[in-house]
Order: C-alpha cells, then structure tokens, then sequence
C-alpha cells in the first residue's frame, strides 16, 4: 500500500513590524494619529501608530512574491496599490481589506507607484526600466514607455491645469474636459542612469531629457506640491533643484500639433546634503515649504524652502558686504545696485534659498519616511520605517516668525511614537516551545520576547545579550539563554525580571539542553567544554531585612573537555547518551553517566550544525554547512543515509518528538536557500518542501504534539506551520515540482528578447503568465466547439425547409449541461470570464488560424449587439496584431465588411443613448439647482474666511 503523509500548510505570520523591501504610506484616520500602511514580506500591514496595534492585514493567497512598492490614491483614499518583486500590481481597498484587480506587465521588481490627480489611472515603473501607464477604470494597460537604460528611481505626473482657459463660465469648462489632449497630462521620471525625462502621454513620446547628477546615479525625485520644482538625489549627498515650466506645459499641450521647441526642465543649481551615502527619497512637506531627504544611514535630513522676504533679505545683506569690501572702486557698484529690483529674486543662488534646517537621528537605518498630515499651526511630523524592523513617527518644531534671532540653535526634534514591541530589532538567532505549546520563546541579539502562539502577540519582552540558544525551564516560568559572550541569563517570565547571570564559558554558548528528567542543562561553547549545570533553589536574603526569599541558581557540576569548539549538544530522550557536535566536523557521542567516549560519527566535509535525536533515541540526523543531512542509528554508529537536501548551508534538523501517527521518525529541516523540507527517516524520501521564507531560515521550533512548527527567519518573520488533514502522496509532490519547473522555463521562453524592441520608445502591456494561456487555451476550445455546433445547427434549419417536423439536432453535451444555450453564448460568457487586465494576452495564444471563426462569432455578437464594448474591444485588438496577415487574406474581407455595418449602427445607437442619458442628467442637475436652498451669507466674515484660506497656500520660489 502508497504511504500517505499529512501535509503541514503556512498558517500565520508575525513578528515582523516592517520589511525594508518596499516604501512606507502614512494614512489618515478618523480614529488616531493615523495609520501606517508597510510592506510584510508578501503581505501589507496596516498599524495603528497610536497603540502600536495591527488593524488589518492584506494577503493575497496566490502571490508569494514580495512587497516593493506602495502608493495611496489622492481622490479615494481607501485605495492603494501594491506592487511585487514579480513585476505583478494589485489595487487593494483598504476599508474592506479585499483585492479589486490585479495587473501583470513588468519583468522585475515595481520600483515606484504613483496615481494621478483623478485617481482613475496609475502609472507603475519598474528594475526592467520601462514605465506602465494603467487605466483603473478598463482595468487595462495603456501603453508601456521605453528610454531609461537603467531602474526607474523616480516617478511623478505633471498635470498642469490650463489657467487661461477656464473661466467662470461654465461652457469653456466643459470644452477643455473634452478636450483629451489636456486631460493627459505628462510624466517626470528618473533613472539609475542618471537621466531626468518629461513624457508626453497624448503622444506617449519622451518630450525632454537632461542628465540629472553629476557623479553617477540619480536615486530619487521628489516633486514640489504646486508641481513648479522638483529635486533630484544622486551618491554622495548631491541634491539637485529643478523648475519645471507648468505654463509653458499646459500651452504645449493644448497645442498638439507644435513640436516642443523650448525646454520646460531647467536646473537651477546642486545642493549639498550632509549624507555621504546615495540617496533613497525625497519627499515635500505637503503644504509647509519643508523637504526632506534620507539614504540609508541613520538620519533624515530636512531642508526649508525660505520665504520670498527672507531670500530679498539674504540679498540685501550679500550685497551690503560686497559694497564694504568693493567701497573703493565705485563704478562697479552703479552696475550691482541696478539689479537691486525685486525680480532678483529669480537670479538668486540656489543655495540662498533652500538652507538645510534639522537632521533627525533615527533609531535605525531608515528605509523610507512619509510626512505626516497635521493641523493648522501644530509642529510637523512624519513617519520613518527602518531597516531594523520599527516604525517612528518624529515631531519637529517648525520655525516661527515671530523669533528674530539667527537660526543658531538647532530646532529641536523628538521620537513621540513608536511602533517596536511586535518584533526584534535583529535577526532571531534561536526559538524554544513551552511544554504546552502555548509559549514561544524568540531571542536575538539584544532581546528575549515571549509570545502567545495562538494570539500571535507579545506577551514579555526581555533585555538581553547577543543570544544564540534558549530554553524553557521545567515548569514553563523560566527561560535561560546562552550568549555569545558566553554568559548563560535565566528570566522569569511571571515577573518580568532577570533572576541570574553566569559568566559560564570563556566563547560562544553555541548550544544547550535541558536534560530529559527536567533537574539539570548542559551548556556546550566555543570553549572546547561542555557544562552541566544543576537547578538549585537557594533561600537569599532580602537586603535590608531578616526575610529570605527562594531564588533559582544554576550550579556546575561537572565539565567534559573536548578536543574542539562545541557548535550542536543534545541528550537522546531516555537520558542514556549525550551527543556533541564538534568544529571538526565529527560527532561524538558520550554517555551521560560516565561522560565515556561511545561512537564516533565521521563523514561530513564541513562543521556539522545542529543534529536531534529520535523519540526512541534510535536514530540521529546530523545537518552540515556540506548542504547535506545524514542518518545514522544510534546503536552502532553506523550511516544509515547521506542525502542532498538543499542548495546551501543547512541551519537547522528537528525530529517530529513523538511516535503518534507512526510519524515519529519524520524529520524537518531547515537552510539558508530560504527552504523548509519535511522528510522521512525510515525510507529516506522528502515528504513536502514549505516555502514561505525571503531569507536565511535561522531557527526551527517542532511543537510536542508534532502539530505544528514554527520557524524564523532573516526576513524577521516568525511562521507557524500547522498540520492539516489533507493527505499528500510522494508521487504527487514529486510531479507537482516538476510542473512548477516546467512553466517557470515555459514562461521565460514565451517572453520576447529585450533586443528585438529597442528601437521603439513605447509598445503594448502584455505578459504572459500561466492564468493567461489556460485562458487563451479556453478561448480557443470555446471556438472550436462553436463552429461545430453552428454548423449542426445550420443544417437542421435547411433541413427544416424540406422537412418542418425534423427532430432538433444533438448538440454538444456542455451546452445541454449549461442550460441549452447557443454557441455564441458559450463563446462570449468564456470571453467574458477573462480578466480584463489578461485578456489580450490570452488572444494572442490564438494562431491565427482560429481568426475567421473568431470573426465568425464577433459577427454575430454585432448583429445581435451582445456586449458591444467587450467585442469592440476584441476585434479592435486583432486587428491591429494580425493587420499584415488580414490584409493578405482574400477570405476574411467579407465577413470584415459585415462586421464594420454592424458594429457601426450598434456604436452609433450606444452613443445617441448615452447623449441623450447626458442631456437628461443635466436638466435634472440644472432642475435640483433650482429648487435647492441658495446661500446667504454675511458679507464681512465671507471676506475674512476667502482670506483665510489665501494663507495657507504653498509658496514656492523655483
């Protein structure tokens, strides 16, 4: 009989803050200070910043690729989308945490994400250095924009709002909507090609390009709110200021037909910031005249734009000093005091202007930062994610007017939130289970945190060293850990307290066990010895007082000196044997009672890592940085299996520590290519491979009960595996493997050569994924079917001419399954079940010998005018991609006559519908209008309101 196997399933996530793959959005709630919406790995994090509590997560089952980019909607503030390693989109609503579409179009890795003023479109760029223009509404890609050579870094739309034209009167409003040209707007986009370039998107053709920096890359845009300047960040702190001409653009757009003679970019000088390191963002203040900039050190540094005043006042007093030092020549002075107007205000250095005002120390190496919305005349604010897995939020005070001192002292900043308890700063190096299961113990280096494995949540978090192993103590109230220094601290978890300190071993504590019967632990170390150490409860005296208390201590017994650095130790369950893993890469075994030498494991290359004994204390596996894992019997030492497990270092080996199911010689193990391999001891097979992992996989926790498992990662996630009762077969997994490989290549062999499509500067949105060839697969038996049926059916009805009382035809039985219905019906529901974002990449898996049935039925879809928009859309598309081919072709000509008569009575009958829906809507507008309330209002405070808001608005100085 074919063993089966259960099969173990990722059931949650926690522990992770904050991933430093992807960038951070701060979003507004009614509730609190806000919400952070943060990439997690794979999924998306919305925290509360206030309670540092997790409100919603977003994870789509289907997509293990991780988050690298995310950006807000500026109309519909629920909407986010979300970009992916994998080059894939998906636009989430944030209040029902559900995914709306998803897009696939990009190679690689989405770098940047931006909407546009309506929010009805997105523009994505990505490593594969194109730029993707989405429409949200058609769910479609528009068009792809090719010319960096190198990732996009910066992406932004310039939508320059046509000043002239629009009048209060109502009509010239309307006339520039229709207008397409000036709604299209233009694209600014960077490149680490340290090219700046302005896109048309009417024409959807570069328009203008300068070289941004200076001295290699350029790493970050960030664009002014009135959309009149821009900076650009390049390596060593080089920071340079763009105007942007937004007159100019919104004339150039109006006029199509013109070619762009002047430039709408010019540089306005270089600044420089104080980070040595290369830039990462650039983000304005949204509406104080502040911006700020951060790399990857610990530091953001903020620069204030200075008011038009204050820049008249700086060059006054520049030109005072240059009239004291020039007092003796006097003719020189009649030329400088002639450029005393104003308007030298646009002349002014560059460095005149914008002066760097705070730099704010993180707790951490920042990854990205958000300005945070605050009201009125309160200090600004913004929200930094670091690498070390922490949200800050910073308050900084902002300069007033009224203070005429010299900008001498710094203006103060304080961290006033924090999101840091739901994770460690660093990598977990080691996990242990309570006896119950209930408690996981995490330690990394500089912190102990317990946790509630149901609830996922933080219960104590403890100071400590640099942590490599731990342990719960019998009794589930105590957890020791060794550390690197090689110190062995115990914490009660009940009071939150550290009980004691043992400075136990010269190195690294690499390794302990509590032994079997709960009473005593062995410690091995880098020292070359292995400790044993007893539980003692000692009384001690309360200072100050004649009370004592009980207090546990660890007292040393006795010491095995080995010949090498210790790096694995573990007692087999009946408390016979202890088995020590050398630097050598041997293992000894050693019995308990006399410490004798017993077995001695050789065949390893590289330093044997971790090793566990079974519950029957009959086999040991042994893991290596060799890649390979080995079994041998505990009897006589003897290899039982030497297998290739991973692709690197394996880090971890844990037995399943009990015999339920007669799985208790099944075994996981865990490696540094980010893998989990579930494997059977007795006939050396791999059961099932978890992957879930984006990093190095440190730790590996199996639960008493074989229930469950729990591992952590260099991804600073903690995963639990959790065994369900779906049976899984050898056999199967194997093929299922191979079928992954299998479309994997395919996928990559269907995607066309970078080379073959340089010369044009924009092409269609298309690639292909598994979804869209089964689609195109279906598309194309729909069609099949089809054609034969309208055959049958086409001589049953000349049949019936002859014969009025002939018997229908047999049909085919799927349309008899689907409630009789016609083939056209069959064909156009198919199409219709397609994604909109994949259909054209399914239409293009048809050859194009399936074209003349395809216009077959688009034919009838005209005449009968079933879903005109959809079919429309089709037949517009094939004609474009087959167009050489159609125009060869004799036969298709006629039914392409048919279908232009048809489509163009059905396209004229929507449009004097929808014209005739218009007119009507804007006579119940006009209707409502006049029978709602006017307002009166109080002329003074209607002054005083107009004024107020005048005041708030962004000034600039570009």
């Amino acid at each position: 009989m074919v063993k089966s196997y259960l099969k173990y399933e990722h059931s949650r996530t926690f522990g992770l803050v904050n991933s430093s793959t992807s960038n951070v959005v701060w979003a507004e709630s009614s509730r609190s200070t806000g919400i952070a919406v943060v990439a997690a790995n794979e999924e998306v994090l919305c925290w509360d910043i206030k309670k540092g509590e997790l409100l919603s997560r977003w994870a789509d089952k289907d997509c293990r690729s991780q988050v690298t980019a995310i950006a807000q909607s500026k109309v519909d503030k629920d909407i986010f989308a979300v970009g992916h390693e994998n080059g894939s989109i998906r636009i989430w609503d944030s209040k029902i945490a559900t995914l709306i579409v998803s897009f696939n179009g990009h190679r690689s890795a989405i770098t940047h994400l931006v909407f546009d003023k309506s929010g009805t479109r997105l523009a994505s760029g990505s490593k594969d250095t194109d730029v993707i223009l989405w429409d949200l509404v058609a769910e479609v890609g528009l068009f792809k924009l090719r010319g960096h050579k190198d990732q996009i870094t910066g992406l932004r739309f310039l939508q320059p709002e046509a000043q002239e034209t629009v009048d209060e009167n109502g009509e010239l409003v309307v006339a520039g909507f229709e207008d397409s040209n000036t709604s299209e707007g233009f694209l600014l986009t960077t490149g680490k090609d340290a090219l700046i370039k302005i896109w048309d998107i009417a024409s959807r053709h570069c328009i203008e390009t300068h070289a941004a920096q200076s001295n290699g890359e350029c790493w970050a845009l960030g664009l002014s709110p009135d959309g009149a300047a821009c900076v650009t960040a390049g390596n060593d702190g080089e920071l340079t200021v763009w105007s942007i001409d937004t007159p100019g653009l919104s004339e150039f757009s109006r006029s199509p037909n013109e070619v762009a003679e002047k430039h709408f970019l010019k540089s306005r000088g270089v600044l420089r910031g104080q980070g040595k390191d290369k830039a990462l963002e650039v983000s304005f203040h949204p509406r104080n005249d502040y911006f700020a900039v951060h790399g990857s050190e610990k530091a953001v540094e903020v620069w204030r734009i200075r008011s038009e005043d204050e820049v008249k006042k700086v060059l006054t007093r520049k030109r005072k000093r240059r009239r004291e030092k020039l007092a003796s020549t006097g003719e020189k002075m009649d030329v400088d005091d002639a450029g005393d107007e104003p308007s030298d205000i646009s002349t002014a250095d560059i460095t005149d202007i914008f002066v760097s005002y705070v730099v704010v120390r993180t707790g951490g190496k920042v990854r990205s930062m958000d300005w945070i919305k605050t009201k009125g005349s309160k200090p600004m604010q913004f929200l930094a994610a670091t690498t070390n897995n922490q949200l800050e939020v910073y308050t900084i005070s902002t300069k007033e007017k009224s203070k005429k001192s010299k900008s001498d002292e710094m203006p103060d900043y304080s961290r006033s939130l924090a999101v840091e308890l739901p994770g460690h700063r660093a990598d977990i190096r080691s996990l242990a289970l309570s006896s119950d299961d209930k408690m996981l113990a995490s330690a990394s280096n500089g912190g102990l945190k317990i946790w509630n494995v149901r609830t996922r949540t933080c219960i104590r978090t403890f100071e400590c060293g640099y942590a490599l192993c731990c342990a719960f103590l019998p009794g589930d109230k105590i957890v020791v850990i060794g550390t690197k220094s090689g110190e062995l601290e115990l914490f009660d978890i009940a009071s939150a307290s550290k009980l004691d300190k043992v400075d136990a071993h010269e190195g690294a504590v690499w390794s302990l066990q509590v032994h079997p019967d709960g009473r005593s632990l062995v410690s091995g170390s880098a020292d070359k010895t292995a400790k044993f150490w007893n539980f003692e409860v000692v009384q001690e005296e309360i200072p100050g007082t004649k009370r004592t208390t009980p207090r546990l201590k660890l007292s040393h017994t006795r010491t095995l000196k080995v010949s090498d650095d210790i790096l694995s130790i573990r007692f087999s369950p009946d408390a016979r044997l202890l088995a020590v893993a050398l630097l050598d890469n041997t293992v000894k075994v050693f019995f308990v009672d006399s410490l004798k030498l017993f077995l001695n494991l050789y065949g390893h290359k590289l330093p044997v890592l971790s090793m566990d004994i079974s519950f029957d204390s009959k086999l040991i596996v042994t893991c290596s940085a060799d890649k390979n894992v080995r079994l041998w019997g505990l009897e006589f030492g003897d290899c039982h299996k030497a297998f290739f497990a991973h692709q690197d270092s394996i880090l971890q080996v844990a037995f399943v520590p009990h015999n339920q199911d007669g799985n208790g010689h099944h075994f996981f193990s865990s490696s540094k290519d980010k893998m989990i391999r579930y494997w059977d001891g007795d006939k050396f097979e791999q059961i099932q491979r978890l992957d879930g992992h984006h990093g190095e996989i440190w730790a590996l926790a199996v639960s008493k009960t074989g229930n469950f498992l729990v591992s952590a990662s260099h991804d600073k996630s903690i995963r639990v595996w959790e065994q369900t009762d779906e049976q899984i077969f050898l056999e199967e997994e194997k093929e299922k493997e191979l079928e992954e490989l299998y479309e994997n290549t395919l996928l990559t062999s269907l995607e066309p050569d970078k080379e073959n499509e340089d010369d044009a500067e924009f092409g269609d949105v298309g690639k292909q994924t598994s979804e869209t060839l089964t689609a195109g697969e279906k598309i194309a038996e729909a069609l099949e079917l089809g054609m034969a049926d309208l055959a049958v059916i086409r001589e049953w009805e000349e049949a019936k001419i002859s014969q009025p009382n002939i018997a229908p035809p047999s049909r085919n039985i799927l349309y008899t399954a689907l409630g009789g219905i016609s083939a056209e019906q069959h064909v156009l529901q198919v199409l219709q079940s397609i994604k909109a974002a994949a259909l054209h990449d399914a239409l293009l898996v048809l050859p194009f010998s399936k074209l003349p049935s395809l216009f077959t039925f688009i034919h009838i879809f005209c005449t009968r005018s079933m879903n005109i928009h959809l079919t429309c859309r089709i037949h517009l598309f094939m004609l474009r991609t087959h167009h050489r081919q159609i125009v060869a072709s004799k036969t298709i000509r006629p039914v392409l006559e048919e279908i232009r008569v048809n489509l163009r009575r059905a396209l004229k009958r929507q449009k004097d519908e929808m014209g005739f829906n218009l007119a009507a809507l804007r006579v119940i507008g006009s209707q409502l209008e006049q029978r709602g309330v006017k307002d009166y209002v109080d002329e003074d405070t209607w002054e005083k309101e107009t004024e107020g808001k005048k005041k708030r608005g962004f000034v600039q100085i570009a």
